[in-house]
Formats: structure tokens, C-alpha cells, sequence
């Protein structure tokens, strides 16, 4: 929950609309960083697209092909969901995007939504969130992701851009009207 000094890798996603700065959680999820960082560095998302876009809830990328059916990850197969009870799609988490339990491969999502359902605050507590988590969530993010999408990082800068890009036309698929472009994703 305070991320600014930690010394865990960090990615950086240069779009076009702006930066965005991203903690990764390798000691959570090795396999997930391993696979994401592997594929930065060999420029696998280099001027990909955010191919589907839902404001007040996320940006999703990753996908080579722009059109949300393709990626695979460094393995050439899909690989297993790293859940934690530690890690939280919170407003900015960095998350798999998948087809189903045990199916990440390249494509992730970004959580956009800062309008959580105030339901969802009483079904935390009744699910036995701890309330620091719940606390976190009325800032925004999509509880009920917990734990069907591996967390894999936290936006600890960019949250602008994000809104940004979340307010971008789409058409009736979700897809930008014009291309939100993922120039490079800088590994540090």
C-alpha cells in the first residue's frame, strides 16, 4: 500500500497520451514478472495498442495482434494464475488478463475504475477483508477480480494518464477509435 521507496523492479509504459509507472511484485508473482519483464525486454509490446478500453474500469493490452484474441507468453503456452491474499486490484493494479482459471499469457489489464459500487464496501467486509483493504478499495478498483486475475504490479505513477486513456471513443467493442499506443515498456 506505500510503494514509493520500495526497491522491487518497476516498468514504465511510454504511450502516447503519457507515461505511466508501474511496482512490480516478483516475491508474489515470480512466473507472472518473469514473463512480462522477459517480454518487454525483447520488445514484444513495442507500439501495441490498448485494444479495449472501459472507463471506470480498465485498459487492456498486450495483445500483438490489437484485437484481444492473440499473445502468448515466453513459454509459448499459457501458464498458471499466482493469486495472493497479500495483492488486491486496486485502483492501478497491474493485472493478467485471461480466457479463465490458468490461461495468462501476454495480455494484461490496468485497473481504471475510481467509482467503486458502495455495496461492495459491506461484501468486503461480510467476505472478511481486512479493513486497511477496504479502506483502499473506496479509492476505486474491482474487488471482485480478486483472485480470477493474477496482481502483478501497482501503478505508483501515471494514474492521469490512465484516466486519460480511459476516456478515449471507443466503438461498440471497446476498442479506441484511435490507437492509444503502447510505444515501449521500459524495465528498471
Amino acid at each position: 500500500m506505500n510503494l514509493e521507496d520500495t526497491s522491487n523492479p518497476k516498468a514504465t509504459f511510454k504511450t502516447n497520451l503519457g507515461d505511466i509507472t508501474v511496482v512490480l511484485f516478483p516475491e508474489k508473482a515470480p512466473k507472472t514478472v518473469e514473463n512480462f519483464c522477459a517480454l518487454a525486454k525483447k520488445g514484444y509490446y513495442d507500439s501495441g495498442i490498448f485494444h479495449r478500453i472501459i472507463s471506470d474500469f480498465m485498459i487492456q493490452g498486450g495483445d500483438p495482434t490489437g484485437t484481444g484474441m492473440g499473445g502468448q507468453s515466453i513459454w509459448g503456452e499459457a501458464f498458471e494464475d499466482e493469486f495472493s491474499n497479500d495483492l488486491f486490484n486496486f485502483r492501478g493494479a497491474l493485472s493478467m488478463a485471461n480466457a479463465g482459471p490458468n490461461t495468462n499469457g501476454s495480455q494484461f489489464f490496468i485497473v481504471q475504475n475510481k467509482n467503486l459500487p458502495a455495496q461492495m464496501v459491506e461484501q468486503m467486509r461480510k467476505a472478511g477483508y481486512p479493513e486497511e483493504v477496504v479502506e483502499m478499495y473506496k479509492k476505486g478498483g474491482t474487488p471482485w477480480l480478486d483472485h480470477h486475475h493474477t496482481v502483478f504490479g501497482q501503478v505508483i505513477k501515471g494514474l492521469v494518464t490512465i484516466d486519460k486513456i480511459a476516456e478515449v471513443k471507443t466503438d461498440s467493442s471497446d476498442k479506441p477509435v484511435n490507437d492509444v499506443i503502447v510505444e515501449k515498456i521500459v524495465i528498471e
